[in-house]
């Protein structure tokens, strides 16, 4: 008899939860339905929050770059190959042939200024560090003195090499002494938009090649032997 009881009450007991499960159930449908709106609103305007991190994560080929020539090189050059994003699909020399900046060291270094002198493959097969004298740099040479390079290759290619360091160095590690694939040490001083590379300034750096990270100086560099 008692165990009657138990099971009669355990029954009761059971269909009473049962009861008030089906009934919550029912109430919260609609609450379900307001609050789902919301979660989903919510959920939509997380996405609108993440946003401006995907913008971000977009532009990171740019957050190496530095030196006050930077934003005027990147307003010039918006798309194409001599964009930032267009140079870093390219190995260095292709690339610097495809920079409107970089037209006179694309000759020197490609056989056009002295057939004997034709760095492109060497430049393309290795990672690198290239100081790149922008074409103005070029220019502030006397003439005669940039025709006598151009007609001595050894002279030419010593030159030439003293702006190529091994390694690619970030703007943040590049500062101190390195040794040039020319042979002798380049001193590169100041950070940010004041480095120095000898006593040459800096135009735009950090910009990424397929194989090389390329600084822009306003002078050529002579290397001291």
């Amino acid at each position: 008899m008692k165990t009657l009881i138990r099971n009669r009450a355990t029954t009761i007991l059971a269909a009473g939860a049962i009861g008030l499960m089906a009934l919550s159930g029912c109430s919260g449908t609609g609450s379900d339905s307001e609050s789902g709106g919301g979660e989903t609103q919510a959920e939509d305007s997380g996405g609108s929050s993440e946003a401006p991190e995907e913008s971000e994560d977009g532009s990171m080929a740019d957050s190496n770059l530095v030196g006050p020539g930077c934003a005027a090189y990147a307003e010039a050059n918006p798309d194409g190959g001599g964009s930032v994003e267009g140079m870093a699909q390219d190995p260095v020399a292709t690339a610097a042939s495809n920079n409107p900046m970089l037209k006179t060291l694309t000759k020197a270094v490609s056989g056009e200024l002295n057939p004997d002198v034709d760095l492109v493959d060497t430049l393309n097969g290795d990672e690198f560090t290239v100081i790149a004298p922008v074409d103005d740099a070029f220019a502030d040479v006397p003439k005669d003195d940039l025709d006598a390079l151009a007609k001595d290759s050894d002279m030419l290619t010593k030159v030439l090499t003293y702006h190529v360091i091994p390694g690619q160095m970030s703007p943040d590690e590049i500062a101190g002494e390195h040794e040039t694939v020319e042979g002798s040490k380049v001193e590169i001083t100041g950070e940010g938009e004041d480095m120095k590379f000898d006593d040459a300034g800096l135009v735009c750096g950090g910009v990424k090649t397929a194989n090389a990270t390329v600084y822009m100086v306003d002078s050529v560099m002579m290397p001291s032997k």
